[in-house]
């Protein structure tokens, strides 16, 4: 075993370095490892730094101009190959290497005094299954995904025999991606968006007479967004197998899609202005438009300003309404945007994006106006416009539970729902668990879909007229579900039409407790392959990886003076998922 070393890098210059070491093989063969370092300063000193591409899956767009920069901070290094592992340190472990790495450089000693020694879990990839058709196959691997969620409000009546209304569907996304998995929080893109639809939920709940509005209000929440847009790609083939999961939800009926994407950053010279990306019909979208702007007139006290984006745009942004246009070329639809032709987040899938990046006020802007907006759109009293008002302390409250680890998902809301597997959050999509289920309440669900869903339901629903409402013996009134079940054992029946949607590849089938990779094009008619990303899980009996002991100095070997070299006599490991890696 040759002589090897793992270098420690910051993220100021974490992709010049990860440059040096694709192009230069010499140099690549001596690299056993990148750590890199943490500090709460960062974002103030980069311009921007984002792993992802410049146009992210514009594979999937409805449009072609794939040289376009929607992310001009994008490097791309999170879509390239590595044989060697890169760790993300936290802010006490960068402290403690530097402080050894500078006391070894002061040492007269002829030897290295301070080393440190890490146990690490590295995840490697059998060398015979060299792709997910091959890992699934040997069972050495699990597809990502997870559950998405969706909800009408007021409840969808399937036994009713009156003509079915035209559907307003409001969409948000809840994974994000990163270069280091663990953690991948995506405070701006997606996450803001997230926490503004349940806001704008929870608003339009208080409201009368949302029975009487003339189209029915639906609001989905997709997962798996970040990886082909499997959410939503498995959203429209459930939805054509005509599967229990979207069970009196008629997509035929749908009249108009609005996402809510980035929303945390729209401060503008002391105005919160936001940008209506479009598509389909010029009456249904310039309709769409000027109702905006009517709920942008209704919040003047907001310093709220709705534009168009501009008409030098290609299409649409990134969006999971790139899927609905793919599948339905004839559907309207607007994304509501912090920006016009660039990415304001400078972070864009990057282990930055966290909650410093964005700003409570500008999403409380956000849900407000999409609140109203929806309402207008409906066919609500005008009387009642003005007194839809979002809930900043909720708002607040969804930032500390979904982007920090103190209180994170063990804040009083989250728990209020059910019961977390852990405190601090993460939003990669993870991987689907057994076989995707179609039942009301699936056992493999993850925190956040489990969240989302009982606060859906919960917000959406009418209250059981049972005297017992209790879950404990099952509900039995037509319609209702049980919520709460987990978080203290009862639960509460209510009258709601929320479900759970598996989100996996439409390329996959759950056979005989097995996976298997369709053909392409086999299963989803929207013009392009759907990749099936896949993910080795840690087995319970694995054992942890061990570096051997790192000496530690202040070498510059990268010409850059805030480089440390760390020596080290260790194997190249390669990676489950070529970016795939662990944090400390």
């Amino acid at each position: 075993m040759g002589l090897s070393c793992t270098c420690s890098v910051s993220p100021l210059y974490m992709h010049i370095v990860i440059y040096r070491v694709l192009k230069d093989s010499a140099f690549s063969s001596k690299v056993a490892g990148i750590l890199v370092e943490s500090s709460s300063q960062v974002q103030n000193a980069i311009m921007g730094f984002s792993p992802d591409v410049k146009f992210p899956q514009a594979e999937f767009a409805p449009y072609q101009s794939n040289n376009f920069e929607w992310n001009p901070d994008g490097s791309g290094i999170m879509w390239k190959a590595y044989n060697f592992p890169v760790f993300l340190l936290s802010q006490t472990s960068t402290s403690i290497l530097q402080e050894a790495a500078l006391m070894n450089e002061k040492s007269k000693k002829s030897y290295t005094e301070n080393v440190a020694e890490f146990d690490l879990v590295m995840q490697t990839t059998k060398s015979s299954t060299h792709d997910s058709e091959s890992c699934l196959k040997e069972g050495t691997c699990l597809p990502l995904g997870g559950y998405s969620v969706w909800s009408a409000l007021p409840p969808i009546n399937i036994s009713s025999s009156l003509k079915a209304k035209p559907i307003i569907l409001t969409i948000a996304s809840m994974d994000s991606a990163s270069f280091f998995r663990d953690k991948s929080l995506g405070a701006e893109s997606p996450i803001s968006g997230l926490i503004a639809l349940l806001a704008v939920v929870d608003a339009l709940s208080h409201l009368d007479g949302l029975e009487e509005l003339n189209k029915q209000l639906v609001f989905v929440v997709l997962t798996g967004e970040s990886w082909g847009y499997l959410g939503s790609r498995r959203f429209f083939l459930e939805s054509d197998k005509q599967s229990d999961t979207i069970k009196g939800l008629d997509l035929a009926m749908l009249e108009m899609v609005i996402e809510i994407g980035s929303v945390g950053k729209s401060f503008s010279q002391g105005n919160k202005t936001f940008f209506a990306h479009t598509a389909g019909a010029t009456s249904s979208v310039n309709g769409t438009f000027n109702v905006l702007q009517h709920a942008q007139d209704s919040l003047v006290t907001e310093s709220i300003i709705v534009k168009r984006a501009s008409t030098t745009n290609p299409g649409v942004p990134p969006s999971s309404l790139m899927t609905f246009l793919r599948k339905k070329p004839q559907i309207s639809g607007l994304v509501l945007e912090d920006f016009d032709s660039t990415f304001s987040n400078k972070f864009y899938h990057s282990h930055l994006d966290e909650l410093s990046n964005i700003s409570p006020s500008s999403i409380v802007a956000a849900a407000s106006l999409v609140a109203r907006t929806l309402y207008i759109l409906a066919g609500g009293k005008d009387s009642a416009v003005n007194t839809i008002k979002v809930n900043a302390s909720l708002v607040e409250e969804l930032l500390g539970c979904l982007l920090t680890c103190e209180p994170g998902l063990s804040c009083g809301l989250v728990k209020h729902y059910i019961s977390p597997s852990t405190t601090c959050p993460s939003h990669y999509v993870g991987v689907i668990l057994g076989e995707p289920s179609s039942a009301l309440y699936p056992a493999y669900a993850g925190d956040v879909s489990r969240f989302v869903w009982n606060f859906l339901a919960d917000k959406t629903s009418i209250s059981s007229r049972n005297v017992d409402s209790s879950c404990a013996k099952a509900c039995s009134g037509v319609g209702e579900l049980c919520i709460r079940g987990e978080a203290d054992g009862k639960g509460v029946c209510v009258t709601s039409t929320t479900r759970y949607v598996p989100a996996y590849s439409t390329r996959l089938k759950y056979e005989s407790g097995s996976w298997i990779v369709l053909p392409d094009n086999s299963s989803a008619n929207m013009d392009v392959d759907d990749p099936v990303w896949t993910e080795r899980p840690k087995p319970a009996e694995e054992k942890t990886n061990r570096l051997a002991k790192i000496n530690l100095n202040m070498s510059c070997w990268f010409g850059l003076p805030i480089l440390s070299l760390l020596h080290a006599v260790q194997s190249i490991c390669s990676l489950a998922l070529h970016w795939l890696t662990g944090t400390d």
